[in-house]
């Protein structure tokens, strides 16, 4: 049941980010003037639509996405001098533009989306995935402002007893010959909440761990809270070679596939999991760094789904990191809503993350400079201004509308690829999926 449940909810974001998409670019279109004929949320059959004043409002079959349509957003052959087409290409253009002005009403040239200034284009464009970016920030700091997420406290949850091997078992207990845990021979307690560490004052367990590594063999002070009451201690570290952990929080191999260590101080405790709220501030500095991994991942795109073919055909393993489609995220949203190991809270925390994340993604590739994503409107708009700017500083005429209806072939060639891939997406993520547990 919680699985569903988590399944509904991304559902019903999923289909309201899709809906807000399409109000970034439908309310500065309006705002400017263009007729916006139809505002639908999905493709194929129509469920459901009403229409309001001049644009009809609806619901289709397929919940993939969702479009506005604006009248003129080809000019016309004579704005941009087209000739007589002969290619397959120039016809697909042709017809673009045709269908294009039929759109147009008598008297409504100048509501037509061509005629918009480059800046005002560009507002229209960019409307939807700056709405995917907002949508993405507000659950950000919903989860991790609002509500909090599970982060490592400065209570203990546990004190080991003796110093095991950095390369040993992680089930191996303790044995005869392993050297006594400084902490368990100072004292320390599991409930135990650390106040200070040699005569520092500690506000996370990030800062602990990096006061206790660097501390050395020396004897220190430590202070820690005991049912209400402070406890002074004293603890001597152990210099032990632990496995040395990168970026991403993977440890760290050689050639030979054994573990990397250093020499650090050593306690052997280990820190409670609480519910932790964050500050705006780190909030956006999340948002701002999961939005740069998201565009270094857009970047490889090709790669990715090179790799995506070959451990579909072979029948491999996907990488934890692999690429996921809509059915993946899904899953990922029933894994999260069904951990029985969390609160509630903090199962809403993780999923509104989780939706944020896509939402995210959705803001970056719908940037990508290809039609028909918003970002091939928007690498188009601004060659056309970059041509009027330049016959301005040149004081030549000043040229015309970009024939953008001469891309539709590109958009038709990009719009199957890119079916093609979700597909492939689609089959992978149920057959071979990728789990966030």
């Amino acid at each position: 049941m919680e699985a569903l449940v988590g399944v509904l909810v991304f559902v019903v974001v999923l289909l309201g980010s899709i809906a807000l998409h399409e109000v970034g670019h439908m309310v500065p279109a309006k705002r400017f003037g263009v007729r916006v004929s139809q505002y639908m949320v999905g493709f194929g059959p129509t469920l459901w639509s009403r229409t309001k004043g001049e644009t009809e409002y609806g619901i289709k079959a397929i919940p993939l996405g969702g479009f506005v349509r604006l009248i003129g957003m080809y000019p016309p052959a004579q704005a941009v001098g087209a000739r007589e087409p002969r290619t397959w290409a120039q016809r697909l253009a042709a017809d673009a533009r045709a269908a294009s002005g039929e759109e147009i009403g008598p008297g409504e040239d100048h509501r037509a989306f061509y005629r918009l200034s480059t800046p005002k284009k560009l507002v229209v464009m960019l409307g939807g995935p700056v709405m995917n970016l907002l949508i993405a920030i507000v659950l950000v700091l919903v989860a991790y402002v609002g509500i909090g997420l599970p982060g490592p406290s400065l209570t203990l949850a546990s004190v080991s007893e003796c110093v095991v091997p950095a390369d040993a078992p992680a089930d191996r207990g303790c044995r005869a010959e392993d050297p006594a845990a400084p902490g368990a021979a100072a004292g320390l307690r599991p409930g135990d909440r650390v106040v200070s560490y040699d005569g520092v004052a500690v506000s996370s367990w990030d800062q602990l761990t990096g006061l206790i590594r660097g501390s050395g063999h020396e004897a220190v002070p430590v202070v820690v809270e005991r049912d209400g009451d402070e406890v002074d201690l004293t603890v001597t570290p152990v210099v032990a070679e632990r496995p040395v952990a990168g970026e991403d929080g993977v440890y760290v191999t050689d050639d030979d596939g054994a573990l990397v260590t250093r020499p650090v101080g050593f306690l052997g405790v280990s820190p409670q999991e609480e519910t932790q709220r964050q500050s705006v501030g780190e909030a956006l500095t999340f948002t701002a760094a999961r939005t740069w991994d998201t565009v270094s991942v857009v970047s490889t795109l090709p790669a990715r789904v090179v790799d995506l073919v070959e451990t579909t055909v072979t029948g491999g393993e996907r990488d934890a990191q692999s690429m996921v489609g809509v059915v993946g995220v899904g899953r990922f949203a029933g894994e999260i809503a069904s951990l029985d190991d969390q609160t509630v809270a903090t199962r809403a925390a993780s999923l509104l993350a989780t939706l944020a994340m896509l939402n995210l993604a959705l803001f970056v590739f719908n940037l990508i400079p290809l039609p028909p994503l918003d970002g091939g409107h928007v690498a188009a708009a601004l060659w056309e201004g970059a041509r009027r700017q330049v016959a301005r500083v040149r004081g030549a005429t000043r040229p015309g509308p970009f024939d953008t209806a001469r891309l539709v072939p590109l958009a038709y060639s990009v719009f199957v690829l890119l079916g093609a891939v979700g597909l492939l997406l689609v089959y992978a993520d149920v057959v071979n999926p990728v789990s966030v547990l």
